[in-house]
């Protein structure tokens, strides 16, 4: 095991024994093109463990490794550990994060295409002007002599440089980025030999790039290709598109591609938000005023499908929301029930009912050829100047958009969806149309935004990850999926299309008596007992023992933060901190790690939850209230139905396999996630607490459809002390005092 090539990536001392063990597996899985799933517990060197072996196969088979998690504290993290593997092992390696963060002029997407267009243009015709330039002063001496052939030559090229002049002093007079045309034009070779001399941040590279009059940006897209290692955020892989335009910087074919995902567990959401689309209704409104002032044949057909459908998302919105729910929308999307089981969507049917025409495929083609061509007439019009900015093409995103709709929203997995906001002060949404609302229905612009209408927004949301995700593991070489709450691992291969991984599974790699589980017998936490009293003050009176058996710091975590905000108030043990709207969670967590008896109240579904370290004294106890079930929503039950329909089989219900898949396993999660905040080091040490009667032994026998305890992997379950709420403190003060974790007396229990 020394003598193994990878360990050269291997910055530190010896590995762990079971780092030894998982480095030769993923080393052998990488070679027979595997992906593998890693699930390790906080401590057991995950990063490293998978990126030694890829680096060395990477490096030996001519690939590249891409390490990409959706935490930006891991990304920094990673950015450390490459940084460390580079001072002793030669590494070429960049961080790369999205264009809107390292932009200098701050322009979106579609603008920044077309000013990189016309800089390009500019600077290759300044070279053919510079080429032809020097051509006719080597002619001018020949035709000096009175050599008639050479003087002909010459009076060619002085016309090719008229021509070029006229060009450049058009392109000057066009929209150009002067920070781009500086990568073009200025010597670059300083700012790589800068960038691969360590492992920069984005940060560094934006400041570095800026003082030099550079694009960073643009310069890291055009000089990633064969480097050993990128790291990146998940959207540069989950999202088609821009995978598409990433491995062709990076310079290579999937193929020769190896992925590492961290915090993999949360791959499923993040394919889901990358392959929902959605349209809101001003969109369409833009669109009609848009088609009002074309004259094409084809703009009458596009404005009537495009009216057609209008008109329908607004009749699905109206005949759902009743007088008093409509009062009650605010500015945050609501979903609006509009599937049916039996038949199309009510938008659909909609649609089909109201429209009239000659066929709405054919007019549907008409209008997304006709967006296609008034989208590129903006373009043009933006690089030569004649616009400030690159104008967006309403049309061809709302035809488009209704093309999909009425192919894709009956299929099995998608859901259709309508949701509803109302316009607020300042509003930044697609519901703004030159600056001003249009939310009615009519298709002119002439609504102030400050009047507070209600407007809708249609949504394709794919249920079933695996649509996005099946392609891109078939397409990589292998892919590393790691996280600490893995399992079951079965569940993982069939939500993202995983065809026959290896997988492998460390748990604890700490001393065991320096960790502590509890699942406290009390109330059953159930929705319905939330509001009751009792239930409250026993709550209540389990927190504040925790609290002040604690030598240290307490994390809470809640099934929402309207629970965490109740219990904040209730609580009167240690200093308490509250995650709510409006507060930094960067900074509430500092003041809270600051402190010394501190409590902080927050909801397991929020981003205190995982992906962020509490290392030794920031926190001692962490404690779990309730099951904390996500809110059960009409979007959350058709992710159930499709998991049922797509995972059901004759052993397992079709229900249980919905239920396991959509709720219960990504539940369990979480929860895993939450108590893993404490004991991130061999010397740290502090309890975990389960504090709901679901979690123990005893409703297993007593009641089992509500239980979860079988829910967690069995070497979890073995750690778990069952305990009387009224007894924990005294655990807790044993355990502690065992640890002499007390900074003088422990404190008295009465």
């Amino acid at each position: 095991m020394s003598g193994a090539a990878y360990l050269r990536y291997f910055p530190y001392d010896e590995p762990y024994s079971h780092q030894q063990e998982a480095m030769r597996r993923i080393e052998t899985a990488l070679t027979d093109g595997a992906d593998i799933l890693f699930e390790g517990a906080t401590g057991t060197g995950k990063t490293l463990a998978a990126l030694a072996p890829a680096l060395e196969h990477a490096r030996d088979t001519d690939k590249t490794v891409v390490i990409t998690t959706n935490v930006h504290q891991q990304m920094r993290q990673f950015r450390r550990e490459a940084s460390a593997i580079a001072d002793s092992e030669e590494l070429r390696a960049v961080v790369f994060r999205g264009k809107s963060s390292m932009c200098h002029i701050d322009v979106g997407y579609e603008e920044c295409q077309a000013l990189r267009e016309t800089t390009r243009e500019l600077v290759d015709t300044e070279q053919e002007l510079a080429e032809l330039e020097s051509e006719q002063a080597a002619l001018l001496d020949g035709t000096e002599a009175g050599d008639t052939a050479t003087a002909d030559a010459r009076a060619t090229v002085m016309d090719g440089i008229e021509e070029l002049t006229e060009q450049v002093t058009d392109l000057e007079e066009q929209s150009t980025c002067g920070y781009y045309y500086r990568n073009l034009t200025a010597d670059t070779s300083g700012f790589f030999q800068w960038l691969y001399a360590d492992v920069r941040t984005p940060e560094e590279i934006y400041e570095y790039a800026g003082e030099r009059g550079f694009c960073g940006y643009e310069l890291l897209k055009e000089g990633v290709e064969g480097v050993d290692l990128v790291v990146c955020n998940y959207h540069h892989l989950l999202d088609p598109v821009i995978r598409e335009q990433f491995f062709r910087w990076l310079g290579r074919d999937p193929e020769d591609v190896i992925a590492v995902f961290d915090e993999a567990h949360n791959i499923e959401s993040a394919a889901r938000d990358h392959a929902r689309r959605t349209l809101a209704e001003p969109t369409f409104a833009r669109a009609l005023d848009e088609l009002d002032g074309v004259d094409d044949a084809r703009a009458e057909s596009a404005f009537n499908v495009l009216e057609t459908f209008h008109g329908a998302l607004q009749q699905a919105y109206e005949t759902t929301l009743g007088p008093g729910e409509r009062a009650t929308v605010d500015e945050n999307w609501t979903d609006l029930g509009i599937d049916n089981n039996d038949r199309r969507d009510a938008l659909t049917l909609a649609f089909l009912r109201a429209y009239t025409g000659p066929g709405y495929e054919t007019e549907l083609e008409q209008a997304v050829e006709l967006g296609r061509e008034l989208d590129s007439r903006y373009e043009r019009a933006y690089k030569r100047g004649e616009t400030s900015t690159r104008r967006e093409c309403p049309t061809l995103s709302a035809a488009e958009f209704v093309a999909d709709w009425l192919t894709e929203s009956a299929d099995g997995g998608t859901y259709p969806v309508v949701s509803v906001r109302r316009e607020q002060r300042g509003d930044t949404d697609d519901g703004r149309a030159d600056g001003k609302l249009v939310a009615d229905g009519a298709h002119t612009a002439d609504r102030h935004p400050d009047t507070g209408d209600v407007y809708g927004r249609a949504e394709l949301y794919t249920c079933i990850p695996s649509r996005v995700t099946a392609s891109l593991f078939d397409e990589l070489h292998a892919s590393v999926l790691m996280s600490a709450t893995l399992r079951p691992f079965a569940v993982t291969e069939d939500v993202l299309g995983l065809d026959d991984p290896e997988t492998m599974t460390y748990g604890p790699q700490f001393p065991k008596d320096r960790r502590r589980t509890y699942a406290v017998d009390g109330p059953a936490l159930f929705a319905s007992k939330r509001d009751d009293r009792q239930v409250q003050q026993s709550i209540t009176q389990t927190l504040e023992d925790v609290v002040r058996s604690t030598p240290g710091n307490t994390l809470a975590f809640f099934p929402s933060y309207s629970e965490a905000a109740r219990y904040h108030e209730r609580v009167t043990a240690g200093t308490r901190y509250l995650d709510e709207a409006g507060t930094s969670a960067r900074e509430l967590r500092e003041s809270f790690t600051d402190d010394e008896n501190g409590v902080l109240f927050t909801s397991l579904w929020g981003t205190l939850g995982e992906g962020v370290s509490y290392d030794g004294d920031d926190a001692r106890t962490v404690v779990v209230v309730g099951v904390p079930y996500p809110h059960l929503d009409d979007r959350t039950n058709a992710v159930q139905d499709a998991y049922e329909a797509a995972f059901g089989d004759g052993e397992t219900s079709q229900e249980d396999a919905g239920w396991r898949y959509a709720v219960e396993i990504p539940t369990v999660r979480k929860t895993r996630q939450a108590l893993g905040r404490v004991v991130r080091s061999p010397e740290d040490f502090g309890a975990r607490i389960l504090l709901d009667a679901r979690y123990t032994e005893r409703a297993t026998i007593e009641m089992p459809e509500y239980a979860v305890r079988g829910a967690f992997p069995a070497e979890e379950r073995a750690e778990m002390v069952d305990i009387d709420p009224e007894k924990l403190r005294y655990g807790l003060l044993n355990f502690y005092r065992e640890l002499d974790a007390y900074d003088g007396d422990p404190p008295q229990l009465v």
